[in-house]
């Protein structure tokens, strides 16, 4: 299965920062990391990523 990777738009374009991508899966979302693309993956459901991106965008996870 081929999987159309993409990152967010509000990444930039260095290589320096660290930063997720996305590809959709049969059945989930997989979600690996963009500096190594063939390192391991997380897969997770629709509805995990779901309640995933709800909890970054109100900053639970903020230091």
């Amino acid at each position: 299965m081929t999987v159309a990777w993409r990152k967010s738009s509000y990444s930039g374009n260095s290589t320096d920062e660290m930063c997720v991508e996305v590809g959709g899966l049969t059945g989930g979302v997989g979600i690996r990391d963009s500096k190594d693309p063939d390192g391991g993956r997380l897969t997770v459901s629709g509805a995990e990523f779901t309640v995933l991106v709800g909890r970054i965008k109100r900053g639970v996870f903020d230091s």
